[in-house]
């Protein structure tokens, strides 16, 4: 193990990152300690500037709002792609959004950033950015396009989604109304992604936990390979959620990871993981191309966890969607489950949808209370399953 140490504007604060010839990422521009081994950059700590709890007098929004943006480029002399993009111009995004780094990891495919309000992935030609709270994702579209261009890329598609906020009039605009949100992200696309789409998918059994989605492409058949798979839990049991409660030191990421049993939904990932003061949890999970993602808000009364991941219907074992996901819905045990499964460039299957719906019943006994279907141009197909206890 090599340690090299450099100066930092960041300084005293320690980064750890390990790592052989990854010259081009922009987690290297950060000017810091390094320990290098292996192939992976890891946990990366940042000064905690915004980890105290928006805790307002109705609690933490735990709901995140999510942004998908996937670019196009002619240079294939820059495979590093939009990972070329220097951190502080990240910082600069992300003090827009109100939300700042606390963690990071990397490997020869992507960039993935724990946020003091969840998540950031950064693909050569793909961003994924996920915030909870309050939030102000939508500024972020205008200035990741901007970055892209100066390099060369060009924006070929755009979704945004998210749940029923638990707090939805502690919002700022213009996230209290769907139909304003749309209205932004409209004005801040091109008008060379024509095919767009808004929609809200509302189940039969519980009209105040809908799932919206927003979609424009330039193209009209979608091109992404991988399924995604976004989970949405609330009411966690109350023994599993004090997993999530910091009675430890600087390791306690690691312990909520080990003691809950997140490091078992895959074992082949890496996973980089950050506990908040006095509770709460975030990791992002790296397995070579694919990445997974999970955070916790354990508070009794406004308890929920989110699960994300992105797999191929062509996998075996840890990649089997049904598989993975009883696995990390059992981690939390909740009340209540939504599960929104994108199906991009391999289309829709409903034999999947079936069998999620079979294995959850029989494994943890969650009875599928809704489903609901929508195709959207360029984007593919959104299949969005609403889960209760069968005692319900």
């Amino acid at each position: 193990m090599l340690l090299l140490s450099l100066s930092s504007r960041f300084s005293p604060y320690i980064y750890h990152f390990s790592s052989t010839d990854h010259h081009y990422f922009s987690l290297l521009s950060l000017n810091t300690h390094l320990i290098c081994s292996s192939n992976l950059l890891c946990s990366v700590l940042f000064p905690p500037l915004l980890l105290i709890l928006q805790m307002a007098v109705s609690g933490f929004e735990g709901f995140e709002k999510r942004l998908e943006l996937r670019f196009s480029t002619t240079n294939n002399n820059n495979p590093m792609g939009l990972r070329l993009i220097d951190f502080e111009s990240l910082h600069q995004v992300l003090n827009q959004v109100q939300c700042t780094v606390v963690s990071a990891v990397a490997n020869q495919s992507f960039d993935a950033y724990v946020l003091s309000e969840s998540s950031l992935f950064v693909y050569p030609t793909k961003i994924i950015i996920k915030t909870c709270g309050t939030t102000q994702l939508l500024k972020s579209i205008l200035l990741f396009i901007h970055l892209a261009q100066n390099l060369n890329l060009t924006l070929r598609a755009c979704r945004y989604s998210r749940g029923s906020f638990i707090f939805p009039h502690a919002q700022p605009f213009p996230y209290t109304s769907f139909k304003e949100e749309v209205i932004i992200v409209e004005q801040s696309l091109p008008n060379s992604l024509p095919y767009r789409k808004a929609s809200v998918m509302t189940p039969s059994n519980n009209n105040s936990r809908a799932w919206h989605v927003f979609t424009a492409s330039a193209d009209v058949e979608p091109d992404e390979p991988l399924v995604v798979v976004e989970v949405c839990m609330t009411e966690l049991d109350k023994v599993n959620a004090r997993s999530f409660f910091n009675n430890s030191d600087d390791s306690a990421g690691k312990e909520m990871t080990r003691l809950s049993g997140i490091d078992t939904i895959n074992a082949n990932a890496f996973i980089c993981d950050f506990a908040f003061d006095p509770c709460g949890y975030s990791m992002n999970g790296v397995d070579g191309d694919r990445y997974s993602t999970i955070h916790v808000t354990p508070e009794d009364g406004f308890s929920y966890a989110s699960f994300e991941c992105g797999l191929s219907l062509n996998d075996d074992g840890y990649g089997d969607i049904s598989e993975v996901l009883t696995r990390a819905i059992n981690v939390f045990r909740p009340g209540c489950v939504s599960v929104a499964t994108t199906y991009g460039g391999e289309g829709y299957s409903h034999e999947v949808t079936k069998r999620v719906e079979r294995v959850l019943a029989k494994r943890l006994g969650l009875k599928c209370r809704s489903r609901v279907m929508d195709e959207f141009p360029g984007s593919g197909t959104v299949v969005f399953q609403s889960f209760t206890p069968r005692r319900k």
